[in-house]
């Protein structure tokens, strides 16, 4: 579960590279063998264990070994976690206008202080 900020840090990080998302995307369907995965992604399997590294360390992928196979899995609960914490923000969001015209009655309620906020 991400509740900590460096989780969190770890969970942007893992999200941040495309491989990785789409490395998400494919085990959220199903389990796959990292052969598998790095033949799907075209990529090496020292650079996939690397990717894979990083997924484990954000929580969102699980190992399970079977044989001589090494398989990977989805795991929900860091993403359920961060949608938990995207879901803090939902009743702040709205189009640019309504945003901007909520931030308007804020600003007129600060005392000045003779410079301008940007």
């Amino acid at each position: 579960m991400v509740e900590a900020p460096d989780d969190l840090d770890r969970l942007f990080a893992a999200l941040a590279n495309r491989h990785r998302r789409e490395m998400v995307r494919l085990l959220s369907l199903q389990p796959y063998s990292i052969s598998r995965l790095a033949g799907l992604r075209g990529l090496s399997l020292p650079a996939m264990n690397k990717h894979v590294g990083v997924l484990e360390a954000a929580g969102l992928v699980r190992r399970r070994k079977l044989g001589r196979t090494t398989f990977l899995a989805f795991d929900r609960t860091a993403m359920r976690s961060l949608q938990s914490w995207l879901g803090e923000f939902h009743a702040y969001w709205g189009t640019e206008k309504e945003t901007l015209d909520n931030y308007e009655p804020f600003l007129a309620s600060e005392p000045s202080t003779g410079r301008e906020r940007s």
